[in-house]
């Protein structure tokens, strides 16, 4: 067991923060409101901060910090009705100090809570995937918990990190009347508190980006998209989403880079792509997730490497490494920007992103100072390797499957979010065939020559080859076909067993068959048929033919017959399953039958890619549009969602309404208010 370090004493808030010279991102303040939470939104000079307050019968407050992705947050326990908080003066920055003098950054709130008592549950001053899994499973390693210390109408939480460095504090303060006491918050006579809220970090803060040097005038003007960006970027990486995706995720990054270029200027963008050439594993894949401050101090010592706050990668999943192409390719030879700039980026070293505390090689054993060009190299070749198997003999058993022992993959990384399968489609059907033709295109260009071998090159050229094998033989392993009446008796069962009404999906179907490209396939190479929103990623990636395309708009009919509904597009329809996948896939589950943001912008913008091609026949031409201009329909009636991470929706009187996701009954995961891939929009042509 780690050490418990020693606790701070209590601190005094100063005045508010003025940015510094060097931080020039203008400051940020709002405020997402989602079902029973209030998300209120800070950055200013060094302090970045996210408060949450939860109402409800299980009321919460936590702050969570993007320095260090470190956070504080107290759980109370469930009260016999529900209560309500009501935030009555914003977070504004403040420095503490703690007990040896050492800076802590971070804020100070006041809100007030309808209870005349609350009993404390948990308090936990740690790193934010401390806070997370505690919300998960409750469990909370015993090395980062500290009893708090009551001092007048005050109730702090404070200690140093577990290295010794400067860690953590939460304080509550009871303003008007009442006590405090280890275990609870009492009420004075009125029934009802009033808090101040103070919670500090002591962790690095990161280079705040936003403003003009984010965004160029091709940008949407949506505040509350640009909001959501400017708290997520940061010129050493963007982070995931808000609160619990407060650091660099691969997949995030890369798919928001995607959607998002257009609107980025491009040191933005170049910033996000270090970030990704960075954190490579020396063979170059791409790191999924990172784990930085505290929980890096944790991972390192259950790995017996002692107390050490080195960061730690996490390369588990299987989708990523073959984004990064894909986007190197638009940037560096589609984009004429980045086109002019690429001689410069590609020949610039590597500096990693915690405003230079430790260089890349000595993470990723690539060498000091190694070129981003070197870099992607590495991946690269690691693309054309490990898809030259299926290439040799197109074979299930030789596609990308998910590493041993992970159950996920992709980015349906919930435990039953691909119903047990091992070869998902998106990554098999799309990614790889994508990720070859940009390592293709890379390769021919000549912009690679400078880091690559001649036999690297002779390497690299294969790709083209292999493409043409990956785009014939892997997408028709995932194709499920069902005839008309089995169709309809399918979606009938699974509508009533739903309580929505068929009648609009079973006219979808009429006398033809369902024909669906099935989310995965299984341990034995066949298709769950599972219907699914990640045929966007080939209108955004690929150039499908017409046969193809006609297949992806039979997807968009009405829910349960496919995907969409009148509140969004489900990323999940198991109307055509058994029973017991149906029942991983409800709109209470992370991947089921629920409605994410992002994929609405994967498909928006896909088909504004394949409405762009002059090969299609019209009546195609027309049904693209078609299909485009209801979704912009469906994007429109839920733009007050369109920052989160994703939403749930009831059927009520007849109608599909929205629902935020934490209210569709107990839920593993929560939803994150701000989320990176949901700004995306900013950058996709639609009215305003």
């Amino acid at each position: 067991m780690l050490p418990l370090a020693a606790s701070l004493a209590p601190a005094v808030a100063l005045p508010a923060l003025a940015a510094a010279p060097s931080r020039t991102a203008p400051p940020l303040a709002f405020r997402i409101d989602s079902g029973e939470e209030i998300n209120a939104l800070l950055r200013q000079g060094e302090v970045a901060a996210h408060l949450v307050l939860r109402s409800g019968t299980n009321p919460r407050i936590l702050v969570a910090f993007p320095a260090g992705d470190s956070g504080a947050a107290v759980w109370f326990v469930s009260t016999p009705r529900s209560v309500t908080w009501t935030l009555v003066r914003r977070p504004r920055p403040v420095l503490l100090r703690d007990a040896q003098g050492r800076p802590l950054r971070g804020i100070e709130a006041e809100a007030t809570v309808d209870a005349g008592a609350l009993r404390i549950r948990q308090a936990i001053v740690s790193s934010v995937r401390v806070l997370r899994n505690y919300t998960t499973d409750e469990a909370v390693p015993a090395s980062v918990l500290t009893q708090p210390v009551a001092a007048g109408r005050r109730l702090t939480w404070a200690r140093n990190r577990l290295d010794g460095a400067p860690g953590y504090e939460l304080s509550l303060e009871l303003l008007d009347g009442g006590s405090v006491s280890p275990i609870a918050l009492t009420a004075g006579a009125s029934g009802r508190m009033r808090l101040r809220i103070v919670a500090a970090t002591g962790e690095r803060p990161l280079t705040p980006l936003g403003g003009a040097a984010l965004l160029d005038a091709a940008a949407a003007r949506d505040p509350d998209e640009r909001n959501v960006l400017q708290f997520l970027s940061y010129r050493e990486k963007y982070l995931a989403g808000s609160w619990r995706f407060d650091t660099y995720f691969g997949r995030d990054t890369l798919m928001s880079l995607m959607l998002l270029e257009p609107a980025l200027q491009p040191d933005a963008m170049e910033s996000g792509l270090r970030s990704v050439l960075v954190r490579l594993a020396p063979d170059g894949e791409v790191a999924h997730e990172e784990s930085i401050g505290e929980y890096a101090i944790l991972e390192n010592a259950r790995a017996g490497r002692g107390l050490s706050a080195a960061p730690v990668y996490d390369y588990g999943m299987v989708d990523e490494s073959f984004e990064l192409a894909p986007l190197a390719a638009r940037w560096l030879l589609d984009d004429p920007r980045g086109r002019a700039r690429a001689a410069a980026f590609l020949a610039s070293p590597e500096q990693f992103g915690e405003r230079g505390s430790e260089r890349a090689g000595k993470r990723n054993g690539a060498g000091e100072g190694e070129r981003e060009g070197r870099a992607l190299v590495r991946n690269l070749l690691w693309i054309v390797r490990r898809t030259a198997a299926f290439a040799a003999r197109p074979a299930a058993e030789n596609l990308v499957g998910l590493e041993p022992g992970h159950p996920a993959g992709d980015w349906r990384d919930s435990r039953d979010g691909l119903a047990g399968g091992r070869y998902p489609y998106d990554v098999n059907a799309v990614f790889v065939p994508a990720a070859l033709d940009a390592v293709d295109r890379l390769a021919r260009s000549g912009r690679l020559d400078p880091y690559t071998s001649p036999q690297e090159r002779a390497t690299l050229l294969k790709a083209g080859e292999q493409k043409q094998t990956w785009r014939l033989r892997a997408p028709p392993m995932f194709l499920v076909h069902i005839g008309a009446a089995a169709a309809k008796a399918d979606v009938a069962a699974y509508a009533a067993s739903i309580r929505v009404d068929a009648a609009a999906a079973l006219h979808s179907i009429d006398d033809r068959p369902v024909d669906l490209a099935a989310l995965a396939l299984d341990t034995s190479g066949r298709p769950i048929p599972v219907m699914q929103s990640d045929v966007g990623f080939a209108l955004l990636l690929e150039s499908p033919p017409a046969e193809t395309l006609e297949r992806i708009l039979e997807t968009l009919r009405p829910f349960p017959a496919g995907l969409m509904t009148p509140v969004g597009l489900v990323v999940a329809d198991p109307a055509y399953a058994d029973r017991a996948v149906q029942a991983l896939f409800t709109n209470s589950a992370y991947h089921g039958t629920v409605i994410w943001s992002w994929q609405h912008a994967v498909l928006l913008a896909g088909l504004d890619r394949q409405l762009a091609r002059g090969d299609l026949p019209r009546a195609l031409h027309d049904r693209l549009a078609a299909a485009r201009a209801e979704l912009e329909t469906v994007i429109g009636r839920t733009k007050r969602f369109e920052t989160s991470e994703l939403w749930s929706w009831s059927f009520v009187n007849g109608r599909y309404q929205v629902a935020p996701f934490e209210e569709q009954g107990t839920h593993v995961e929560e939803a994150d208010a701000a989320q990176l891939w949901s700004t995306v929009f900013l950058a996709l042509g639609r009215p305003e």
